[in-house]
C-alpha cells in the first residue's frame, strides 16, 4: 500500500489541476481535466493498482535530492546511483489546447538503467482504460477521456500496465510527454514538445512570482508560498482551491477524511489580504469577481463553499473501492457540509468585499446591491445557531466566532457607507452592529476565567476566537483579548501548535482526533504579536516555518508526535497563513479593519 509521509510529496500544476510527485519519483496522484475531476492517478488513496506513473533508476529508492528549479513549479529531481547520476525534471505547462504532464529524463553521468511503469486508472482507480500503441506510444481511452503517451522509448504492455527499460548516459535528455483531451478529439495534433514546454514553463513562473512586492524578512518562504497559492488557482475563473487532494486524514487511520477540491467562501478575506498585500492584484480581482458570481442569488441560499466554476451542488459519496491514505477511509469525494448553516460566511463575503474596496478594487453596483441583499438576510437571522465554520456534524450552537464575523459584516456595510459613499440605511446598521456586538461580549465571555468561549453557554475554546481583535470587534489592547489568547494558547495546545478546539469535549459529530491545525497556529503567532509578545511570535512562526517540507509545503494539520504532516495537501489556507503573519511580524501587513471597539 501507498503510504508514504505525506511531506514526500512536491506539486506539479497548470491553473487548472495539480499533481503530487513523490520522492521515488512515482505521480501518485493526478485529476484531469480539473482539479475536481476523477483521478487517473489515485495510488495516494490506495495503492499502485488504483494508478500512477513512476519514472525512476531500475534499482528504486527514493532521491538522492530534489528541490523546485528556482522560482517555478518545475521540479528536479536526482538519484546517484552505482551505475551513474541522473536528474527528472517535472512539470506541466501552463494550461493551452490540453493538460499536459512532461518528465524529462537527463544523464548527469555514467549508464543508469532506468524503469517506467504507467498504470492509467480513471474515476479513482475504478476504470481500466482501452488501450493501443501508435508510432509515438499509446493511447489510453475510457468514456469521455483520453490519455496520450509520446516517448521516443520503446515500450510494452504488462499486466493492464504499460512499462518501459531504458538506459539513460551523460548527456542523454529522454522526454516523455502524458496529454490529456476529450475522448472525441484527435489527441496527434495538440501534444506538447517538450523541451519547447520546458523553457514556456519556466518563463511564465518566473516573469509571475517577479512580480511580487513583499521586501522583507522571510522573502523567499513568502514567495514560494504565493507560487503554491498560484498553483491553486483555477485560472478560467479566478476561484481558488482550499487544497489539491481529497480524504487524506486528519488522523492516520481516522473517518475524518474530506474532499477540499473545492473553494471556500471563508478563505476569501484572508486569501485576498495575502495577494493584495504582495502585489497581486490582478488575481485578488479575479477572485474577488468570482465570489460575486458564486453568491449572487438568493441570500438565504448562501453556501460555505462552490465548485471552481461557482457551481453549488456537491453531492458527497465514499469511494468504497479505495482502501485511503495509510488505511484512512473513507475515501470522500463531493462535500456534504456544503449543506450547512454557517453564519459566518456572510460576514466573511461583506468582510472580503470591503477589503477589495479598500483597496481601490472598485464594487460595481449589482456588487453592492448583491451586498445589500445579504445584509437584510444577516439583519433577520444573525440570532440563528449554526455549524461554525469547523463545519461540525453535531447540533448548531451559537458560536461565537460566527456571531463576531456577523458583527463584522454590518461593521463592513457601515464602513461602506461612510468611507465609500454607498448608500443604505447606516443608522439601523449601526444599532443592529451594536446589538450583535453587546449579544457576543454578555453571552459569549466567561468573566471567571477572562475569556471568550467557542459557544455560548459552554465553556469550551475554539482558535477562531484569535481572530476577534483581527476583525475589529475589540483592540488588541483589551484585557478580555489578551486573556482569550493565553486561555486558548494553554487549553489548545498540542506539543507547542495548536488545535482548532478538543475533539474530545465538543460535540462535533464525529469520532477519533485529529493534529495540531496550521492556519491556526498561524492565527495564535499573528495574536502573540498584537498583544506585545513579539519574540514569542516569531519564536512560533520559526517553529511553523519548521514544518515545511523540502519542497516549501504545508498540508492542514501536523502530528508533533510523530513529526508527519497531516490532512490535504498543499493547504491554501496553511500557505495563505504563512505569508500573511510573515507580513504581519515583518511589518509590512494592516489589519483588515482598525479594532477600536469597546
Amino acid at each position: 500500500m501507498v503510504s508514504a509521509p505525506i511531506e514526500d510529496y512536491a506539486l506539479l500544476g497548470d491553473l487548472h489541476t495539480a499533481a503530487l510527485l513523490g520522492r521515488d519519483g512515482s505521480i501518485d496522484w493526478l485529476c484531469l481535466p480539473r482539479f475536481d475531476s476523477g483521478a487517473c492517478f489515485a495510488a495516494l488513496l490506495h495503492d499502485e493498482s488504483a494508478g500512477r506513473w513512476r519514472l525512476a533508476p531500475a534499482s528504486g529508492g527514493p532521491a538522492t535530492r530534489r528541490g523546485y528549479r528556482g522560482e517555478t513549479l518545475i521540479v528536479e529531481t536526482e538519484w546517484d546511483t552505482d551505475a551513474g547520476s541522473v536528474r527528472i525534471i517535472d512539470f506541466m505547462p501552463p494550461r493551452g489546447h490540453s493538460a499536459d504532464v512532461v518528465r524529462i529524463v537527463e544523464g548527469l553521468s555514467g549508464r543508469v538503467p532506468m524503469r517506467m511503469d504507467l498504470t492509467i486508472r480513471f474515476d479513482y482507480g475504478n476504470v481500466v482504460p482501452w488501450v493501443r500503441r501508435n508510432a509515438g506510444g499509446l493511447i489510453a481511452v475510457a468514456g469521455p477521456d483520453t490519455l496520450c503517451l509520446s516517448t521516443p522509448v520503446d515500450i510494452r504492455g504488462d499486466h493492464l500496465s504499460t512499462v518501459a527499460e531504458f538506459t539513460v548516459a551523460a548527456g542523454d535528455r529522454v522526454p516523455f510527454v502524458l496529454t490529456h483531451v476529450a475522448s472525441h478529439l484527435v489527441p496527434n495534433a495538440v501534444q506538447a514538445k517538450a523541451e519547447n514546454a520546458l523553457g514556456k514553463t519556466e518563463a511564465f513562473w518566473r516573469k509571475w512570482i517577479g512580480q511580487c512586492t513583499y521586501r522583507g524578512e522571510w522573502e523567499a518562504e513568502v514567495r514560494r508560498a504565493l507560487i503554491t497559492l498560484k498553483a491553486l488557482t483555477y485560472a478560467p475563473t479566478g476561484g481558488i482551491v482550499a487544497a489539491a487532494t481529497t480524504s487524506l486524514p486528519e488522523a492516520i487511520g481516522g473517518v475524518r477524511n474530506w474532499d477540499y477540491r473545492y473553494c471556500w467562501l471563508r478563505d476569501a478575506t484572508f486569501t485576498l489580504q495575502a495577494l493584495l498585500g504582495t502585489g497581486y492584484v490582478s488575481e485578488a480581482r479575479a477572485w474577488r469577481e468570482w465570489l460575486v458570481r458564486s453568491v449572487a442569488g438568493d441570500p438565504a441560499k448562501l453556501q460555505i463553499m462552490y465548485g471552481l466554476d461557482g457551481t453549488r451542488r456537491l453531492p458527497e459519496q465514499s469511494l468504497d473501492w479505495l482502501s485511503g491514505y495509510a488505511g484512512s477511509a473513507p475515501v470522500r469525494v463531493g462535500n456534504e457540509a456544503v449543506g450547512q448553516f454557517q453564519l459566518d460566511v456572510w460576514g466573511e463575503v461583506l468582510d472580503g468585499l470591503n477589503l477589495a474596496l479598500d483597496c481601490g478594487i472598485e464594487s460595481e453596483d449589482t456588487a453592492w446591491d448583491i451586498q445589500r441583499a445579504l445584509l437584510d438576510f444577516l439583519e433577520g437571522h444573525w440570532d440563528r445557531p449554526d455549524s461554525s465554520l469547523w463545519e461540525v456534524r453535531g447540533p448548531q450552537r451559537h458560536f461565537v466566532h460566527s456571531k463576531v464575523m456577523a458583527w463584522a459584516g454590518v461593521d463592513r456595510a457601515v464602513h461602506a457607507v461612510e468611507a465609500h459613499g454607498r448608500e443604505g440605511p447606516v443608522q439601523r446598521w449601526r444599532a443592529l452592529a451594536d446589538e450583535i456586538h453587546a449579544d457576543v461580549c454578555t453571552n459569549g465571555f466567561d468573566s471567571q476565567r477572562n475569556t471568550f468561549t467557542q459557544s455560548y453557554g459552554a465553556p469550551g475554546l475554539d482558535a477562531a476566537l484569535l481572530l476577534i481583535p483581527r476583525v475589529g470587534f475589540l483592540p488588541w489592547t483589551d484585557p478580555r483579548v489578551v486573556g482569550t489568547v493565553e486561555a486558548v494558547q494553554a487549553e489548545l495546545d498540542n506539543n507547542g501548535f495548536l488545535l482548532r478546539y478538543r475533539t474530545d469535549a465538543a460535540e462535533d459529530g464525529l469520532p477519533g482526533s485529529e493534529g495540531a491545525f496550521l492556519v491556526c497556529t498561524f492565527w495564535l503567532a499573528d495574536a502573540l504579536c498584537g498583544i506585545g509578545r513579539h519574540d514569542e511570535a516569531r519564536a512560533l512562526f520559526t517553529r511553523l516555518l519548521g514544518l515545511r517540507n523540502d519542497v516549501g509545503l504545508l498540508s492542514e494539520e501536523y502530528d508533533p508526535v510523530q513529526r508527519r504532516q497531516l490532512g490535504n495537501t498543499p493547504q491554501a489556507f496553511s500557505m495563505v497563513g504563512l505569508v500573511n503573519t510573515a507580513r504581519q511580524l515583518s511589518g509590512a501587513s494592516t489589519q483588515t479593519r482598525n479594532p477600536g471597539r469597546s
